[in-house]
């Protein structure tokens, strides 16, 4: 999954407070409203779930179930999280529009069909679903698609056979995907991820314990955290069907460069990179590689700056799933009121990188 975490989520960000305080008060009055995913666990659940509570900085919240599904949480089975209407009208306008996708079993759906049902415009329905759920409803189609192969061929069905159930017209849509959506060629990803290697590295840097893992094409998660197990459990979790390998003389030279570069050594990561990404991601995080460093942006900011001033929710999305921290810069975005937020790997890290990249800038 594309961790999606912190202040980094479908919802606003002057949200965030007022949702993360409903989830530590299990307050059923937002159910309905949102859910929160953990990284952590890959489970998503309703505000009010039971469950015992988790670290802020493992938790991102979503406008509907379908929006968590799609990020790669599973829903929980305490809470029932996918059950009952929401409360918020557009919501559950874009509520509908998923299950009537879900329930087409992959066929293709147009928008105007797609409006037709819901009785709405189609540029009104491209608009909203797009804010709620971060892509478009053809997008969300393909993702339902993906993920119905990946559910056949984990069930132990045929490569073809689940190619064709999962709604895609012909193999070779698929393999266009494949390194976007499953990070490997269908056939790999039928065989349980034999045949992916990951490599990593372990090393001390100014910010904690730092890993860094690679593919023979390129570095594919950079990670900080305060113990090594973290690190690893982490990146096992994210990379669940590939062969991980410690590899610690492979990728010194990757760990060396970004321990340089905290260290004021080197004004930026040069890296060769193999990392998924749609589209949309990958015109987010190049805006981000042009944040310089001294400086922050907002969310709508970086939507602007890419031509889509309307898609902060979508933006935000896509720098929660930002696999290589500090590479792809998104401890540079901040929320609108100019309060750090939240940061997948610790507020505290986040705080002493602007503060050095501030301190440099001068």
């Amino acid at each position: 999954m594309g961790a999606v975490l912190n202040e980094q989520m479908t919802m606003l960000p002057d949200q965030q407070d007022e949702f993360w305080n409903a989830v530590l008060s299990k307050d059923r009055a937002f159910d309905g409203q949102f859910v929160f995913a953990v990284s952590s666990t890959g489970i998503y659940c309703r505000p009010s779930c039971p469950s015992r509570r988790p670290k802020r900085e493992n938790v991102s919240f979503f406008a509907l179930p379908a929006a968590a599904e799609s990020g790669g949480f599973r829903a929980c089975l305490r809470c029932h999280p996918g059950d009952g209407p929401t409360t918020d009208p557009q919501l559950a306008m874009v509520q509908q529009v998923c299950r009537f996708i879900e329930i087409s079993n992959g066929e293709a759906v147009t928008l105007d069909t797609l409006s037709d049902q819901v009785g709405v415009s189609s540029f009104h329905l491209q608009r909203t679903f797009k804010s709620v759920m971060g892509m478009s409803p053809s997008e969300y189609a393909e993702t339902r698609r993906v993920n119905k192969f990946k559910q056949s061929v984990q069930a132990g069905e045929k490569i073809t056979d689940a190619i064709y159930d999962a709604g895609f017209g012909s193999s070779s849509r698929l393999y266009e995907l494949a390194s976007s959506q499953l990070g490997m060629t269908p056939a790999t990803y039928g065989k349980g991820g034999r045949g992916a290697v990951i490599y990593y590295a372990i090393g001390d840097s100014p910010l904690g314990r730092l890993l860094v893992a690679a593919t023979d094409k390129g570095v594919c998660s950079v990670r900080l955290a305060d113990s090594d197990d973290q690190l690893t459990t982490e990146l096992r979790r994210e990379f669940f069907a590939a062969e991980i390998l410690l590899e610690e003389s492979r990728l010194q030279p990757a760990l060396t460069a970004v321990v340089d570069h905290l260290n004021d050594k080197t004004p930026r990561i040069d890296l060769p990179l193999d990392i998924r990404a749609t589209a949309f991601q990958r015109q987010v995080w190049e805006q981000l590689q042009k944040i310089p460093a001294g400086e922050t942006y907002s969310y709508s900011e970086v939507a602007k700056g890419i031509g889509q001033g309307k898609a902060v929710r979508a933006v935000a999305r896509a720098c929660a799933s930002n696999p290589v921290a500090l590479v792809i810069p998104c401890h540079r975005v901040i929320r609108e009121d100019n309060s750090l937020g939240g940061y997948r790997w610790g507020l505290d890290r986040k705080k002493k990188l602007l503060e050095r990249e501030r301190m440099r800038a001068k």
